[in-house]
């Protein structure tokens, strides 16, 4: 295919911006909209980060390095060691700018290095910048099927697919289903990757966030327990210490990966402000603030979900992250429950195909909203 004959790309409306409708109807109610539809976090940054961002402001006259700096690197590489259990040298840990820029970054790079594959498996039900993220490097996004109880079917891969497949993505918990894969379900899925030389990108943005069916906390599970070799882990202090609007994340795992997107990235100019680095660094060195969060979720999770089901709003996803993944009993597709949330109780949510087709008869609803949203939801939803 020539230049003149190639189509020219043309971006799909954000998938957030669907919803304008639905806000509409939600924002006519007296006290108007409540907005789950977007996991952006209400809560306090830490203090630790803010006294730390404070401090190295001054300072940040020059250009931090790319890759991370050195107390950012040393304090990510702690923290996996501390939350996992899995050791890991900070020279393989590299910094990004939140995750979002990583995830959509990510198969342009690893293609560069390897063109002689073209595909991108990800989870059929799952974050679609997966799937943009191969489209915008000119690459086969190829979904992979789904269980009923949300985890992924590596059996189900064409075999063509497969012996193309550059990156398979996982993500662990799960958005949007809040489903957790076991350490052994991890290991299958890192192993059938090695097998057919895959890269395995594990976005693990939720990790702090795992809880069991009760609502307790539980430990979470990382690729990185399979071995570095071949997995990229894909971490971000966005939700884990409502660090959003700073952007910082991490990428750590195969040495030769790590070192090469981190060449790659210094050539892009792609740089986490040295303030922010600080700020990131004191954030992950603290884990109090986290269990306060962490509590925070499971609250809400407790206080919304009973009242959702008596209006026929099924919970259909697995227990961890912070959204509830949820269904109608009435027959509805997403789109008409996502209307009928926002008619009744001025609830904005997303509906379920915004993460694919299999989500179609599903929403999905942010607990990342003030709790005195959630006692307003729940009183609408009462009268």
């Amino acid at each position: 295919m020539t230049a003149a004959t190639r189509s020219a790309f043309v971006p799909p409306p954000y998938p957030q911006d669907r919803l304008a409708g639905l806000k509409a109807a939600a924002d006519a109610l007296p006290g108007g909209v409540v907005d789950a539809s977007v996991g952006t976090p209400v809560d306090p940054m830490p203090e630790v980060a803010v006294e730390a961002l404070t401090a190295a402001t001054r300072a940040a006259t020059g250009y931090p390095p790319s890759i991370g700096t050195v107390p950012y690197r040393e304090a990510a590489a702690a923290w996996i060691d501390r939350r996992f259990g899995v050791a890991i040298d900070p020279g393989d840990v590299i910094a990004c700018i939140g995750t979002k820029e990583l995830v959509a970054s990510l198969p342009h790079h690893l293609a560069l290095r390897d063109p002689t594959r073209d595909t991108v498996l990800y989870p059929e039900v799952s974050y679609p910048t997966y799937a943009m993220g191969a489209t915008l490097a000119g690459l086969r996004a190829v979904p992979v099927p789904v269980r009923d109880d949300w985890h992924l079917d590596l059996a189900a891969v064409d075999p063509d697919d497969a012996a193309r497949a550059l990156v398979l993505w996982l993500n662990d918990p799960a958005n949007p289903t809040g489903a957790c894969a076991t350490s052994d379900e991890m290991l299958a899925n890192v192993e059938w990757a090695r097998a057919r030389g895959v890269i395995v990108a594990s976005d693990e943005c939720y990790a702090e966030f795992t809880y069991d069916a009760s609502g307790a906390p539980a430990p979470p599970v990382t690729a990185l327990v399979a071995g570095g070799t071949g997995v990229l882990a894909v971490h971000s202090l966005s939700k884990r210490s409502n660090l959003a609007g700073l952007r910082a994340g991490f990428v750590a795992g195969d040495p030769a990966l790590v070192q090469y997107l981190g060449e790659v990235r210094k050539h892009a100019g792609f740089m986490v402000p040295a303030p922010v680095q600080a700020a990131a660094a004191a954030a992950l060195a603290d884990d109090t603030h986290v269990e306060e969060q962490r509590a925070r979720y499971a609250a809400r999770r407790a206080r919304l979900v009973p009242t959702l089901a008596t209006h026929g709003c099924v919970s259909a996803g697995g227990p961890s992250t912070f959204y509830l993944w949820l269904t109608s009993d009435r027959g509805e597709d997403g789109w008409a429950l996502a209307a009928r949330l926002a008619e009744r109780a001025g609830l904005l949510v997303t509906p379920g195909d915004l993460y694919g087709p299999a989500g179609a008869r599903h929403v999905r609803v942010a607990l990342s909203i003030p709790d005195a949203a959630v006692e307003t939801v729940i009183e609408r939803l009462s009268r």
